[in-house]
């Protein structure tokens, strides 16, 4: 049994503002439903929500502040949470990172600073817990400080990092780094420093035992300029200690045969009844309710990194076909104002909602017959796994966690049973459409669309899958 001390930013249900959260809530559980000793630690945020009672553990020094550490669980698991109490930096309203108006909070630094610093005492057992965890798995730039303090530490834990998103690195002036008080052996271009500025995401890519990545692609992906983010040099230095582990995904809230959103349960045996899905989002959404006319979904964020804008581009002439196609997001205004003008030209084709509904989103996983995702790139993505199981197929660009877990409709993989939705490689409006003309000419051959349906229904897409491989990787440390 391993001792893992899992440090995040954030953690659903406790408080989420993406796929990170979503990662850190499922994670931990599922290692700890294979038996090994979890504990989670995160900012005692004011907008958090602890549905469990919430005690005080102990009281620690750091940098002539004292900070409180409170213990919780996860709600609905048997998880311990341990909760960074400071309310100087952590007692702000809503978003864990930016203000009501979308601007950082100006304290970033220091607030994250400070987390990391805790974290290190508790790895080191100096809050005299009688606990030492045997790994420490840090989680994107708001922990990168911890591998590099831990490296200083003698007889220190090994250290896992696994970046979710490369675009977020949490880069801070670098005078921040003589107010934070960091060690100045970290503080050089081959440590924190990062042209001139104080890099927290250099932290864990420099001094981690391990990096991992959301999807083996995008661990290829971001050792290359166009998705490194000027990390690439060091990420292909590294690249022997770095690797992807696709995420898992919540079977219990994503199941069509338990799924309390949506019109009708169905299964792959009952496929047929996917169909009272499709008529109730076509209600919903006022399109003309017809059975034989293919129905594609889109959820996500309206921004250029999902390719909104090549769908854009198609959508004049994908209303030309027989098609209809359903969009709920929100996101860049201009292109919202696009989709609005287009769903009232074609009210019979186009119809979207803007902002975000859950029930809604999982209607349209459960009733469209195809979705569409032709993202820029995606370190791992979620919908198009949703997608599969729910026999939606996915349409999709060839780019990170979309290359890893959906494969091709080509004659070959529909012959062996593994095809499981439509990939496309250029990031164009013309191989998006050419995307979705094939798969209209997929969808007229109901066998062979039942077919992959069911190929991607039967696809294991569990955290336990996950867990075992992240269990592998702390094993091997």
């Amino acid at each position: 049994m391993k001792r893992i001390l899992f440090v995040t930013s954030e953690a659903h249900p406790l408080i989420k503002t993406g796929g990170l959260a979503d990662v850190c809530g499922s994670l931990p559980k599922a290692l700890a439903e294979l038996s090994q000793d979890v504990r989670l630690i995160i900012p005692n945020y004011q907008a958090l929500k602890t549905s469990e009672s919430v005690r005080f553990l102990c009281s620690v020094r750091v940098d002539n502040r004292n900070v409180n550490i409170l213990e919780s669980r996860m709600p609905e698991s048997h998880l311990t949470v341990w909760l960074v109490d400071y309310p100087t930096y952590f007692n702000y309203p809503g978003n864990p990172y930016v203000d009501e108006l979308g601007e950082p909070w100006p304290n970033n630094a220091e607030r994250f600073s400070l987390f990391c610093k805790i974290a290190v005492e508790v790895a080191m057992d100096r809050v005299h817990q009688d606990w030492k965890p045997d790994v420490v798995h840090c989680n994107d730039w708001q922990t990168g400080l911890v591998p590099a303090l831990l490296s200083i530490e003698h007889n220190r834990p090994s250290t896992v990092f696994t970046i979710h998103n490369m675009a977020y690195q949490g880069l801070f002036p670098a005078e921040t780094a003589a107010t934070l008080n960091l060690p100045g052996q970290l503080w050089h271009p081959a440590g924190l420093e990062f042209h001139d500025m104080l890099s927290f995401i250099k932290g864990g890519l420099v001094y981690a035992d391990f990096i991992t990545t959301v999807s083996p692609t995008y661990a290829l992906e971001i050792q290359t300029p166009e998705f490194g983010y000027g990390l690439e040099g060091l990420l292909d230095h590294r690249k022997e200690f770095l690797g992807g582990i696709i995420n898992g995904i919540d079977l219990d809230q994503w199941d069509p045969k338990a799924d309390a959103y949506i019109a009708q349960s169905y299964s792959a045996t009952t496929l047929a009844k996917k169909q009272a899905n499709k008529a109730e989002l076509q209600r919903r959404f006022s399109l003309p309710i017809i059975d034989s006319v293919p129905l594609f979904g889109l959820i996500g964020r309206l921004v250029e990194q999902k390719g909104i804008d090549l769908i854009l581009e198609c959508l004049p002439e994908m209303a030309a076909m027989e098609l209809q196609f359903v969009l709920l997001g929100s996101g860049d205004k201009d292109f919202e104002k696009q989709l609005q003008e287009l769903a009232a030209l074609y009210p019979d084709k186009i119809a979207i909602t803007l902002g975000y509904d859950e029930s809604l989103a999982h209607l349209i996983e459960a009733g469209a017959d195809s979705f569409l995702m032709p993202s820029r790139f995606e370190p791992c993505g979620l919908n198009q796994m949703y997608s599969q199981r729910y026999g939606t197929l996915p349409i999709v660009r060839k780019t990170g966690g979309l290359a890893d877990t959906v494969v091709d409709s080509l004659p070959e993989t529909i012959a062996d049973n593994t095809a499981s939705g439509i990939v496309f490689s250029e990031a164009s409006s013309g191989a998006l459409l050419e995307a979705v003309k094939r798969t209209l000419m997929l969808y007229s051959f109901p066998k062979t669309w039942k077919k992959i349906q069911v190929n991607a229904m039967n696809k294991d897409f569990s955290w336990e899958q996950s867990a075992k491989q992240y269990l592998g990787l702390y094993e091997n440390l």
